[in-house]
């Protein structure tokens, strides 16, 4: 019996150093991987892209203020038509008669009466148009909201990377949860094979009777199928985490040894100021303003000036009594459009009251997932540090357990409920602390502290 009781106790020894042995963890990476997925992200280009559109029409906006400069001609061939009848033989033969006789000569020919086609003939007028606005208050209005528009898309891509983060650190968390306790069933599963291994041994010396045999393989087998499971959860975490990154999915990930719980006034705030959805219902409101005033702008009238510099004449000709210029000031001013315009206003003072619903919809709602997450946080810690208190007792439990195992006062079924109860211990302390982490990751997106760059 004390034969076997050394055997015994030697094996669990052995298997204990295992399970206890702190494994070599790689230095920090996750801020590294943060920027990268930040700087790669497909979406986030996406809305880059967005951005520079935006940037663009404003732009345009600016541009609308300067001078536009435009190259017009026309050319008309013309025939038939209204024509003014002009009676020159009439009026000026008799007289050129009398002149030749005068004379005697035939200085003066007799004329025709004119037939003047009204439609100008073999006519071209080409001309250069220089028009500039002096007072539009469209114009005005519209550069401010294009203004606001791109402050509105700058905010949607500070929301995608916001998001982008949390899931980052969510992924990286879970992928770290799944990789250590892969390592705590290796460790358990190198436990029981060596438990089979002796206990196959003493059975064939007639010093255990079979159910200790069968149930180390039942161990095996179970732990086994425990650890199957937990590597197909950290490869798919794996591609995961490294999809969210924009990296080819069999890339390796460097790991960092968290072993302490986040400490930070940051899970204490109530503020939802930092709120990007806050941000943008802001936004979306000033630009309501602007198109409200747009839409009131009719009351003020449009002035702008125009110069023409051209040439217009008959045949083609081109020279200094063909040459002109035609300077101008234009003045609009909207005085009736049959009520179009007040509809118009009606229309953005009831967006206004829709956006201010829902601002505090909005507001209200993102403070009640900011609580929901802080619960979620308390109750992720009250889980560690039972987990911790938890694994404390089951490791005493399981030392006692062997030394009674080797003084021969318990069971092989008394040890092998022990050791469970450690194994199980670690995983759920490992699992309690990557929840406390991933409750965090949550509580700085609902309160938006965490600081992008």
């Amino acid at each position: 019996m004390k034969t076997k009781s050394k055997k015994i106790c030697g094996f669990i020894l052995v298997a204990a150093a295992l399970l206890a042995a702190p494994s070599v963890k790689a230095q920090s990476k996750l801020d590294d991987y943060i920027r990268e997925g930040l700087s790669s992200s497909q979406s986030i280009r996406q809305q880059n892209f967005v951005l520079e559109k935006n940037m663009y029409a404003l732009k345009e906006a600016k541009s609308m203020f300067g001078p536009n400069v435009t190259f017009s001609t026309t050319y008309t061939k013309a025939d038939g038509g209204r024509t003014i009848d002009f009676p020159t033989g009439d009026l000026f033969n008799g007289v050129y008669s009398t002149l030749n006789k005068l004379t005697g000569s035939n200085a003066f020919p007799q004329l025709e009466n004119q037939h003047i086609l009204l439609n100008p003939d073999n006519f071209y007028d080409a001309k250069f148009r220089t028009t500039l606005p002096i007072l539009n208050a469209e114009l005005i209005y519209n550069k401010r909201i294009k203004v606001q528009q791109v402050d509105m898309q700058k905010t949607e891509v500070l929301l995608y990377k916001r998001e982008l983060v949390k899931e980052i650190k969510t992924a990286y968390y879970n992928y770290s949860k799944a990789v250590y306790a892969t390592e705590i069933y290796e460790s358990s599963l190198r436990l029981v094979e060596e438990g089979q291994r002796i206990n196959t041994k003493l059975f064939d010396n007639s010093k255990v009777n079979r159910t200790v045999v069968l149930r180390s393989q039942n161990e095996v087998s179970r732990i086994n199928a425990s650890l199957t499971g937990a590597k197909k959860t950290a490869e798919s975490a794996h591609y995961y985490f490294n999809f969210l990154i924009n990296r080819p999915l069999t890339d390796s990930i460097l790991l960092d040894d968290i072993t302490t719980l986040p400490v930070s006034e940051q899970s204490l705030g109530n503020s939802i100021n930092g709120r990007e959805e806050l941000t943008k219902l802001k936004i979306a409101k000033d630009i309501n303003g602007n198109l409200t005033g747009m839409a009131k702008s009719y009351l003020i009238p449009k002035l702008g000036t125009f110069i023409d510099l051209g040439s217009q004449a008959f045949d083609w000709k081109f020279n200094s009594q063909s040459r002109y210029y035609l300077f101008g000031i234009s003045l609009e001013w909207n005085l009736f459009s049959s009520g179009k315009n007040n509809y118009r206003v009606k229309q953005t003072i009831a967006d206004r009251e829709a956006l201010a619903s829902q601002t505090d919809y909005v507001q209200q709602q993102l403070l009640t997932e900011l609580k929901v997450r802080q619960a979620a946080m308390q109750s992720a810690i009250a889980q560690y540090e039972a987990a911790q208190s938890q694994l404390k007792t089951s490791q005493t439990y399981y030392n006692d357990m062997v030394k009674l195992y080797k003084q021969g006062m318990a069971i092989y079924i008394e040890l092998l409920d022990a050791q469970n109860q450690w194994i199980d211990a670690q995983l759920n302390a490992n699992i309690a602390l990557y929840d406390t982490w991933i409750a965090y990751t949550a509580i700085e997106r609902a309160n938006a502290s965490f600081t992008i760059q």
